[in-house]
């Protein structure tokens, strides 16, 4: 079922959305070469419950952790570990947040030191699909004008690998909600966007293969090839006929000086 929401509704979890943009900001100030992913971790849970949310992670399906941190190779789902962050790394943070009976949810890849340029290519047109996609999240489109206009841009443009296993979706009262958003598709497909609707929108997208796999942990998803991933994300409403981001990468930019 999709919901469509009031605005009230969607003011709530506007701000939902933003203490997860706050949190991305946090965990920018904080990333640096040498430490480990759990203490990112611990210190984001901490940041969010300071400021009146609950991590929306914690505990969803039996997951670990307030963040999912994929480095490298890893897709989407990582565990916070003892794994120590290294020079030329990168670094996915998924993060939501439960405030006021709303989920917000939003990714961020950030890079560590001297990342080589093929690899910073990749997040700059991760991050670009992004944009081309939410472009396509207006009133009367349908779900399939957003998964062509990521897939024809990072896949047809620039030869990357777009995972077909994992779909943004709906967000609301619940993390996850109809509608699934793929990353690839055709014009014309899917369900049609309808003023009030909110979906978070999230290209991962891998520099060599599609193909994933999942780790025995039953969680971590990891490229096929070993090549790196990216994945960024933002919750997006349907508003007076367009797409309104309710998340934001402007605090992020501004901690990183960008």
């Amino acid at each position: 079922m999709i919901h469509i929401r009031t605005n009230e509704e969607i003011e709530l979890i506007r701000k939902s959305a933003l203490m997860v943009s706050a949190t991305l900001t946090e965990v920018a100030k904080f990333l640096k070469e040498g430490i480990t992913t759990s203490s990112i971790d611990a210190m984001a849970e901490q940041f969010i419950r300071d400021n009146g949310g609950v991590p929306s992670f914690k505990g969803y399906g039996g997951f670990p952790a307030s963040l999912c941190i994929s480095v490298n190779e890893v897709v989407v789902h990582g565990f916070p570990s003892d794994y120590v962050l290294k020079d030329g790394d990168i670094i996915s943070v998924d993060c939501g947040v439960y405030m006021n009976g709303y989920h917000g949810d939003s990714a961020y890849t950030f890079s560590i030191g001297n990342v080589a340029p093929e690899t910073l290519k990749l997040l700059q047109v991760t991050k670009q699909s992004l944009y081309k996609g939410i472009a396509e999240a207006k009133e009367n489109n349908r779900v399939g004008d957003i998964s062509f206009a990521i897939e024809n841009y990072t896949h047809k443009e620039h030869g990357y690998g777009v995972v077909r296993e994992l779909v943004g979706h709906g967000v609301g009262k619940n993390l996850h909600e109809d509608p699934q958003v793929p990353n690839y598709g055709r014009r014309g497909d899917g369900k049609r966007l309808k003023e009030g609707i909110v979906i978070a929108i999230e290209p991962m997208i891998n520099m060599g293969t599609f193909q994933v796999k999942t780790l025995d942990d039953q969680w971590t998803i990891v490229t096929e090839d070993g090549l790196p991933s990216a994945h960024f994300e933002h919750d997006v409403a349907v508003i007076n006929g367009k797409a309104e981001i309710l998340s934001t990468f402007d605090y992020i930019y501004e901690a990183l000086k960008l």
